[in-house]
This record gives C-alpha cells, structure tokens and sequence, in this order.
C-alpha cells in the first residue's frame, strides 16, 4: 500500500529573511516563523489530518515548526538527522552576494550548471540521494500509513524533483518552497507521486502579509 507523505518547510528564520544561506547552522525561528508554526499546526489539527508519526530534522527550525504540529494533531515528533538541509560547509552564513565575492570561481561554476561541493559541503546529487533514501525507508517502515516530514526548502525540492522524476536542478524545478508551506506525495511500490506543492493557504489566510512575503530572488537561489 502506498504512503502518503507531507513534505512541510520550517517557519521564517532571522538568516531566511536576510537572505543567509544556512545550511546545517542551528538557526532558530523567529516570531514570524514561530507564528508560521502555530497556523500551520493549527491548519493541519483543523482539517483533522491523522498523522501516524512525525520525523523531523534535527535542526532547531525544523524541530520547533514540527513540535508545534506534534502538539496540535497529538504526535510526538521523532528526530532525523538525514532530514537536514544541504550541508552547505563554509558558506554557511553567506549571502549569495557574499559568496560571489569570497568564491567567485565555484560560483562561476554553479551558474554554468556545474554540480560542485557547496562551500566544500554537499552537491545537489548528494542531498537528493541522501532525503531520498531516507524517505524511501521511512515510507517502507510506515507502509500505508500518513506522515508529516518536517524538514527544509532544499531537501523539498529534491523530493519533488524524484517524485516527478525530473533529472535537472530542483531548484529551478520549484523556484520557490515557502516557509510552513505543504507539499504532499505518495510513495508506494509503483514509485513516487507528486499530490500537492507550496501550498500555504494558512498563511494567506491569516492576512499578515508578512507570513507570507517572498525573499527577493538573489536571496532564493537559495537562502537555505
């Protein structure tokens, strides 16, 4: 039987609206995220979603936004190391102005589609190996069951890029993953299923425009 998987982004971060790439830096939830948490939580309680376990990275973004949702359905939240974001090494902190100016040859060699270690860190294909398999184990665990997966923006996109099986950058796949938003697949012995992407109809919803404002586009190329 096929799993049903939501795929739910981490609320706002003081580095997300600056434009910083995090990577594995332990940043926390600002209000506005911390606000994101709870709406979503509460959108997810409302809608009477029965979740049959909760997994989030270990990054304290991640956790605060999924203890939020484990609170409001009554989940515990179990921690995944393996759903953290790209490992992004001495980037971390950067703007991509920044980076432009302190490692110009590497990022000469990303715009020119060029799959390199970032920061010394990861590459996209190692991350999208990495969430991969370890969605396609949780899944296998919980078979037929429904999850919440709380992680991060980049390890989003490189599940929907699998779960459409599209080869290229997930990030210029889904541009644009926001904080608290919901995207939904299916898993099952057939392969992946993409069911919904970015939807963050709690936040529009609450009319604060700023839950909802998107970083300029230097900054989503990609403030991790």
């Amino acid at each position: 039987m096929p799993t049903t998987v939501y795929l739910i982004r981490h609320g706002e971060t003081d580095w997300n609206l600056a434009g910083r790439w995090q990577g594995h830096a332990d940043v926390p939830l600002n209000a506005v995220g911390a606000r994101q948490a709870r709406l979503v939580a509460r959108r997810l309680a409302g809608e009477g979603v029965r979740f049959d376990a909760i997994y989030s990275s270990d990054l304290a973004r991640a956790f605060q936004t999924a203890w939020e949702i484990g609170a409001a359905v009554k989940v515990a939240v179990q921690l995944l190391p393996n759903l953290r974001e790209i490992d992004l090494g001495t980037w971390s902190g950067l703007t991509y102005d920044e980076i432009k100016v302190t490692h110009p040859t590497e990022i000469a060699l990303l715009e020119q589609g060029q799959d390199v270690p970032r920061g010394g860190g990861e590459t996209l294909s190692a991350l999208r190996k990495r969430v991969v398999e370890a969605v396609d184990a949780i899944a296998n665990h919980h078979r037929g069951e429904t999850l919440a997966l709380v992680t991060h923006g980049g390890c989003i996109r490189m599940l929907l890029a699998h779960a459409e099986s599209f080869q290229g950058d997930g990030f210029k796949r889904f541009p644009h993953i926001g904080n608290t938003s919901i995207s939904v697949v299916r898993v099952g012995p057939k392969g992946w299923e993409p069911l919904r992407v970015n939807d963050m109809a709690h936040l529009e919803a609450a009319d604060e425009p700023e839950l909802v404002s998107a970083p300029p586009d230097d900054a989503e190329r990609p403030a991790l």
